[in-house]
């Protein structure tokens, strides 16, 4: 989906394919027809973007067959879908039974990310439509915190220098700009918006930034005007936004708040959570760990990296961070200038709710998916945005 901003640029929302996850090039094709293009149809648009995930296999099949990469293509335009951004943060895996940690390697110490990433944004760059000539690609924010000494921090730094050289190679070779955002989320060594400043300034490349993922900047209670305030301020541009919520307990001390939670801690994917205190932040690696031991302090509101639906909150006592997405996508796209002009839904958990929640048809999830996307549009015409056909 296309808007026109108050400048004069086009702003692109997309919903990302990671909540279909397939590990190779046929189940990406598969993913366009079953869920994409009815998505599509459901909105009654002739042309939707799409956040396209490529697992590493799938990645591998259309880099070293360029006939590949050209059926991918005719594939997007033949179902009316556009890809300007891939989500770039699971290496692959992202559809077993249990993800959690294994989501964060290899991280950005280890070889095999720049190459991950270097032949995304190969593939992006053919991939991008004829009259678009900006890609973006979100990525993990470094490592895992656990055994990122100095010697890999170097690591990771050579290895995002040497992928901004590689960017600048292929502009001049196809004259598409592809960007690479690192996408703060807790628990990681960059954890917050904050965190990014330090290592990308050092870095001082302008195709490595940050994408803002409004679940992430929720779960770790910081602020969107401050910490976007931080970023133009420091010089770090904010590649793209993947416009999520998460989960929010104000009262996490009663037991029916805790038996709510309860039904959200399930066994695939990580679900930091954090409360602020008045010594600050504090956390537990995954939703369970808070629930059980008195691992976490409970007289303040919990919030949980579980991205629920945009357009359905959780029932009381739960809640979601959407005025917290709202109050984001005011300071990316609401003023004068847009900070960012890629934009991507990603609720990747509609299959790890709760049973009662979860679609239990194609078609329900073709309809939630689909109600996603008209709130952020809504969300977006609000702020003053002209809807393109």
């Amino acid at each position: 989906m296309r808007f026109r901003h108050p400048d004069g640029s086009t702003v692109h929302l997309a919903y990302c394919t990671n909540v279909h996850p397939a590990e190779t090039l046929d189940g990406v094709l598969a993913q366009l027809r079953d869920h994409c293009e009815p998505v599509r149809r459901r909105l009654g648009r002739d042309r939707l973007g799409i956040g396209l995930w490529l697992a590493k296999d799938a990645a591998r099949a259309l880099v070293t067959d360029p006939s590949a990469l050209r059926g991918l293509r005719c594939a997007l335009d033949r179902r009316g879908l556009e890809v300007v951004t891939l989500n770039g943060f699971p290496y692959e895996g992202f559809g077993a039974d249990e993800v959690k940690y294994r989501v964060y390697q290899p991280d950005w110490a280890d070889a095999a990310r720049l190459d991950h990433t270097t032949a995304l944004a190969r593939l992006l760059a053919g991939l991008l439509p004829d009259d678009v000539t900006e890609g973006s690609i979100s990525t993990l924010p470094l490592a895992w915190r656990t055994a990122y000494d100095g010697t890999r921090a170097e690591r990771a730094r050579d290895a995002l220098r040497g992928l901004g050289e590689r960017l600048d190679a292929l502009e001049e070779l196809t004259g598409r700009s592809i960007r690479v955002g690192l996408e703060p989320e807790p628990g990681c060594v960059v954890e917050t918006t904050r965190d990014a400043i330090a290592p990308l300034t050092a870095i001082a490349h302008d195709r490595i930034g940050v994408c803002v993922d409004t679940c992430h900047l929720a779960t770790s209670f910081e602020d969107p005007h401050t910490a976007l305030d931080a970023l133009t301020g420091a010089g770090v541009p904010v590649v793209k936004s993947q416009l999520s919520a998460a989960l929010h307990a104000e009262h996490p001390r009663f037991p029916e708040v805790r038996e709510a939670l309860a039904a959200f801690a399930e066994p695939r994917f990580l679900h930091q959570t954090r409360t602020l205190t008045t010594a600050g932040l504090r956390g537990t690696d995954d939703l369970g760990e808070a629930l059980h031991g008195g691992a976490l302090p409970d007289s303040g509101p919990w919030r949980a990296h579980f991205h629920v639906p945009l357009h359905a909150a959780p029932a009381a006592p739960l809640t979601s961070t959407l005025p917290v997405l709202k109050a984001a996508l005011t300071r990316l796209v609401g003023g004068p200038r847009p900070l960012t002009r890629h934009l991507e839904v990603e609720t990747y958990t509609w299959q790890a709710l709760p049973p009662e929640l979860r679609p239990r048809a194609r078609a329900q999830l073709t309809d939630g998916i689909a109600a996603e996307l008209t709130l952020a549009r809504d969300l977006l015409t609000d702020l003053g945005l002209k809807e393109l056909p």
